[in-house]
């Protein structure tokens, strides 16, 4: 800079962003989506059952990893908007997630007698029309901000993209899978039915 702008400017302040800024910013990211994948847990938890929640933390973690591995394996620029674009993912893959789980408790609880694997089959089904028209309207906005946006906003669109995509898949073939994984048992959903109806009746 001093040999463009020439010996007549006056340098007031010189400022280095050292390995220390960095390594800051790291422990920050890394602080940032382990405290949104726990808090994922604890509310997973309390609405459905322990095995959702597993399921639930398994979907963001595909997603963020491999939203990461993305950005190491092509060379993109690593920032803080980037650790925006993954804990925007994970809230976005988290909601498409708390759809899924939600019409798989219904029908536990209307077709008490379907095998699990059917039945999760029949509500990822259900739902996956909702999911993709979802999917498919943010990604026209988001495909419009990368073309448009300019490059300030790109590589956090581009995370955003990337993320879309990585986040309805898993929500269908990470998440519900798990259920069947962890042999998700029935009998919580019935003492859930009773305590509401139990309630319903002091009320």
């Amino acid at each position: 800079m001093k040999g463009a702008l020439g010996p007549t400017v006056d340098y007031r302040s010189v400022e280095t962003v050292g390995p220390k800024v960095s390594g800051e910013l790291t422990q920050e990211a890394i602080l940032a989506v382990v405290v949104s994948i726990i808090g994922v847990i604890i509310y997973i938890w309390m609405r459905f059952e322990w095995q959702f929640a597993i399921g639930a933390v398994m979907s963001l973690l595909h997603d963020v990893i491999l939203t990461i591995g993305l950005f190491c394996v092509i060379g993109l620029e690593f920032n803080l908007s980037i650790i925006a674009a993954i804990l925007t993912i994970v809230g976005y893959s988290l909601n498409d997630t708390v759809v899924v789980f939600d019409r798989i408790r219904e029908n536990l609880r209307k077709y008490k007698q379907m095998p699990l694997a059917d039945l999760i089959d029949f509500s990822t089904n259900s739902v996956l029309p909702r999911t993709l028209l979802t999917s498919v309207s943010t990604m026209i906005a988001l495909l419009s901000l990368y073309i448009f946006g300019g490059e300030v906003i790109r590589g956090f669109t581009f995370a955003m993209i990337w993320g879309v995509v990585v986040g309805t898949y898993s929500s269908i073939y990470v998440a519900a899978p798990v259920l069947i994984l962890l042999s998700t048992k029935r009998d919580w959903v019935t003492a859930t039915v009773k305590a509401a109806r139990a309630g319903a009746r002091r009320s």
